[in-house]
């Protein structure tokens, strides 16, 4: 605990800091102290989750010791419209965090994910409250596979860790002072129109299977077609064999198999 007190020194974010050894998730309980007026930068972090979540209620595995899980509280002067920018900011600065820390490209995957070499080391998970139509608070859940990854048979998508794909041990603790580090740097972006379109210039350019044939699955049908682009609300535009392009805003995305195509 004393390092990674240490390790936050000069950050704005991580406090206050709540540590626990073992928790059922992080984001609960950043939710909960948010409710009660916890302030902008609280950070909740774990050693070992046995509830984490991801994207649409899938179980996110942290075992002890291995990985980074955290959830941090920020009060944006955003939209509910705009909630979108908080997962943006958060691919982006995970990104610049990793290529400092570990010398490593990783690359995004829409809507969420963090991938290297193809594989999910990473995923962010934005939660919100509204005030009307304003943001009251944004829950920001981000987990990191640091030497450890889960097996074929418990994921759905090919997963890693980060230690694997660096080739050497990370520290976590200086890790996850570069993502706090880099969230504070552009956290003014999410609020300024002109230098938003700097962001999600950076998050775009950092998308994989932009262009590219994908199947994009959704709650009630899987499509096939390309994944032609997205837009500044975050939205995936996906062009279908017709023609048609479908805006959409929650799914999940897999490269078609070369045999499909």
């Amino acid at each position: 605990m004393h390092e990674l007190l240490h390790q936050l020194n000069g950050c704005r974010f991580g406090h206050p800091l709540y540590v626990y050894q073992q928790i059922g998730s992080t984001s609960d309980r950043a939710k909960l102290l948010a409710e009660n007026g916890a302030s902008e930068g609280l950070l909740i972090m774990a050693e070992e989750q046995t509830a984490g979540r991801g994207r649409g209620g899938r179980a996110w595995l942290t075992p002890p010791g291995c990985a980074l899980a955290f959830s941090l509280v920020l009060r944006p002067a955003l939209t509910a419209e705009q909630a979108a920018r908080l997962v943006m900011l958060a691919g982006v600065a995970v990104c610049e965090a990793v290529e400092q820390v570990a010398e490593v490209q990783p690359r995004l995957k829409w809507p969420n994910d963090v991938l290297l070499n193809g594989r999910k080391f990473a995923g962010l998970l934005a939660e919100s409250a509204l005030r009307g139509e304003a943001l009251e608070y944004v829950v920001l859940g981000i987990g990191l596979n640091v030497s450890w990854a889960p097996a074929p048979e418990q994921v759905d998508f090919p997963a890693t860790c980060l230690q694997a794909e660096a080739g050497r041990e990370v520290d976590r603790a200086k890790l996850l002072r570069a993502i706090l580090l880099r969230l504070e740097a552009r956290y003014g972006q999410l609020s300024d129109e002109a230098a938003f379109h700097a962001l999600f210039a950076d998050w775009r350019a950092r998308l994989v299977m932009l262009g590219e044939p994908a199947e994009l699955r959704l709650e009630t049908e899987t499509l096939a077609g390309v994944a032609e682009d997205v837009a500044a609300d975050g939205a995936l535009l996906f062009r279908l064999p017709s023609g048609e392009v479908r805006r959409v805003l929650a799914g999940n995305l897999h490269l078609r198999p070369a045999s499909a195509v």
